[in-house]
């Protein structure tokens, strides 16, 4: 009868880590938005003068 409740104990405990490492990934992938966010914000000049720089060459052809 102790072997069921070693069993069970061992299922909370990995549910536990699950919830554990669960947790860290979604914290790292808040992390990673706000880092998304803040390359967009800082490559986001550069990339409107290229367009316009694009956009104002004659046409080949």
């Amino acid at each position: 009868m102790s072997w069921i409740y070693a069993a069970v104990g061992f299922g909370v405990a990995g549910l536990a880590v699950l919830g554990v490492l669960t947790a860290r990934v979604l914290v790292a992938a808040r992390g990673l938005g706000r880092e998304i966010d803040r390359a967009r914000q800082r490559i986001e000049p550069g990339q409107n003068r290229l367009r316009a720089e694009i956009g104002n060459r004659p046409s080949e052809g």
